[in-house]
């Protein structure tokens, strides 16, 4: 009878285990889902600048136009500063061919700028050719700003972007210029349910894809 009952208590520990295990680790895949989410976002406290920047994206660029006329209506920045003019070697070679483009790399920038009440006058268009992500974008850009004089620069991105960028800005100006970042407030990411977005999706696993090439380039010193 002891055997058949010992027998009894193992094979339900035997079926339950797994059971257990699994609803344990949907919980914690659950739970830690939104934490993934949330920690790609920071948002400094932020104080008077000297600029506020906008990285550059692509149809996640208009929020960050948003955000930085916002910033600078609060008197949180003196000058707007947009950045673009990626080429290829394939969009070069249609230039050499005579293609030009409709009309000047910025104009969309400045429009929208202007639509929200930024004077033209404030806003600083750099053509940033060979930039092709958030290091190149930083190197380029932040060795203007130190030769221009500036001090203190407000970064603004997509909320899933603004760790990265702020920490890649601090690790290479860190030491000559101040630097706070601000998350688009009108971009659509949300870390409290972006699983459930394809698009969202493709952010958070590219967002972290470039956290790791980051930091396995810069501890190997290898990499593009």
């Amino acid at each position: 009878m002891f055997e058949g009952l010992f027998m009894s208590k193992r094979m339900t520990i035997i079926i339950c285990l797994p059971i257990v295990l699994i609803i344990l680790s949907f919980l914690f895949v659950w739970k830690g889902l939104p934490l993934a989410g949330k920690f790609l976002i920071t948002d400094s406290e932020v104080s008077h600048s000297d600029a506020v920047v906008v990285l550059c994206g692509d149809v996640d660029y208009y929020p960050r136009l948003i955000e930085a006329a916002s910033i600078y209506h609060k008197g949180l920045a003196d000058q707007i500063i947009v950045n673009g003019n990626r080429k290829t070697d394939v969009l070069r070679s249609l230039e050499a061919k005579g293609f030009k483009p409709a009309c000047h790399w910025c104009e969309d920038h400045l429009r929208i700028l202007s639509l929200l009440l930024v004077p033209r006058e404030k806003i600083i268009c750099v053509s940033a050719e060979d930039v092709y992500d958030t290091v190149s974008e930083a190197k380029y850009l932040g060795e203007i700003l130190v030769r221009k004089g500036y001090r203190s620069v407000i970064i603004t991105t997509s909320k899933f972007h603004t760790r990265r960028a702020c920490f890649i800005w601090k690790q290479l100006f860190g030491k000559r210029l101040s630097i706070s970042a601000v998350p688009a407030k009108e971009d659509p990411f949300d870390p409290d349910r972006w699983w459930k977005s394809g698009r969202q999706v493709r952010w958070v696993l590219a967002e972290y894809g470039a956290w790791i090439y980051y930091l396995w380039k810069n501890v190997t010193g290898t990499g593009d």
